[in-house]
């Protein structure tokens, strides 16, 4: 298999895991937050700045990339690592998610899924071997099963016929993956909030020996309480020797939950995103840099972190470029917001060793201002 796990220590307070990932690209420890670069960049920022800022692996879009610039372009260039000068690991998702939130004119058959671009309006078709192939062509390190994300919520009915052509479409990727020594590929269970469901493809992924299994389905607008119920219910059923990934989930709340429960990577736009609108990730909760009360403040903007950003622009500086319309401000907090993600994930890889998570974890509730409103989440 091209993916390797090895645990390193599992808590004996709760089911969090210290582990290690190796990837034809490097190893990294986990639990690890992964940037997105959905269009072979991690917006605004440069590899030399993800390097500094701990960046094991990020992750690309199958889709985006399909459609811009090309696979095949991607392929005849040496693929993605080479394209986008990134020499670490990258994982790409199928684009099955992309199909089902970015089209609404859509139609699901067995071969695949018919449906429109998302901004000319061109017929498209994606099916289990077309993702597989254009993630061959990308020749990423993890590749991701091509599924059916349905909607939140969503009858019994029609997501016990999900799953199955979910599993169905597994057994299609595996086979149709070129390159099984180079490039991993990890299945994705689904089943919504129906726990017999989630049992169900567990077990039937499990019998298919994937090199790591994805909690799908999740983080597309259910409660919190449903995504721990399934999280938790879940993560312990996957093999103990294979990486445990949680899709679409980048903020601290959520993180520290799904760690508790099992869970070793992680990936969301939300650091990012956020940046982009002037919202910082803080030790002490999410700052807006552009209210006014940091108009006069020349502290930095986070006093526990030591990011580029960090050591060197005040608050006060941060406000004026995002006032004055300066893109340099959303590439300084993109520093910044990523940054505190990868330093989330290393202080509870640190916590786990040390057997202290849950200590660890209600320090941050804390000190971050979460509390159970879906907002501070």
């Amino acid at each position: 298999m091209a993916i390797k796990y090895r645990l390193i220590k599992k808590s004996n307070e709760c089911e969090a895991r210290l582990g290690e990932i190796q990837t034809p690209h490097g190893s990294f420890e986990t639990p690890v937050f992964m940037a997105v670069g959905t269009q072979a960049t991690v917006k605004t920022l440069v590899k030399e700045e993800l390097e500094a800022i701990g960046s094991k692996i990020i992750l690309g879009n199958t889709y985006h990339l399909w459609t811009q610039p090309g696979d095949e372009l991607i392929a005849r260039a040496g693929g993605l690592h080479k394209f986008m000068n990134w020499d670490r690991s990258i994982l790409t998702d199928s684009g099955g998610f992309q199909v089902f939130s970015l089209s609404s004119l859509r139609d699901i058959k067995e071969e695949g899924v018919h449906f429109r671009h998302h901004k000319s309006g061109a017929p498209l078709f994606l099916s289990p071997e077309k993702a597989i192939s254009i993630q061959n062509n990308l020749g990423s390190d993890i590749m991701m099963c091509f599924d059916e994300c349905p909607p939140y919520p969503s009858t019994y009915e029609y997501m016990k016929d999900s799953v199955e052509r979910t599993l169905r479409w597994a057994k299609r990727c595996k086979d149709a993956n070129r390159n099984p020594d180079t490039q991993g590929l990890f299945g994705i269970v689904q089943g919504g909030e129906y726990l017999d469901l989630r049992k169900y493809c567990t077990e039937e992924l499990i019998k298919m020996d994937f090199d790591g299994y994805s909690i799908g389905g999740l983080s597309v607008g259910e409660p919190k309480e449903i995504q721990n119920k399934v999280v938790e219910f879940t993560a312990p059923l996957l093999p103990e020797n294979k990486p445990r990934y949680l899709m679409g989930v980048g903020s601290p709340g959520m993180i520290l939950d799904a760690v508790e429960r099992g869970v070793d990577m992680f990936d969301c736009v939300l650091p990012t995103r956020i940046a982009r609108h002037g919202t910082a990730m803080t030790s002490s909760g999410r700052v807006l840099i552009k209210n006014k009360q940091y108009e006069n403040d020349f502290s930095k903007l986070d006093q526990n972190c030591h990011c580029y950003t960090c050591e060197n622009y005040t608050r006060a500086y941060l406000r004026h470029l995002f006032k004055a319309g300066e893109m340099l401000g959303q590439r300084l907090l993109s520093i910044h917001n990523i940054q505190f993600l990868i330093d989330l994930t290393a202080n509870i890889r640190k916590a786990i060793a040390e057997d202290r998570f849950l200590e660890y974890k209600v320090k941050v509730y804390q000190e971050y201002g979460l509390n159970e409103s879906e907002k501070d989440f």
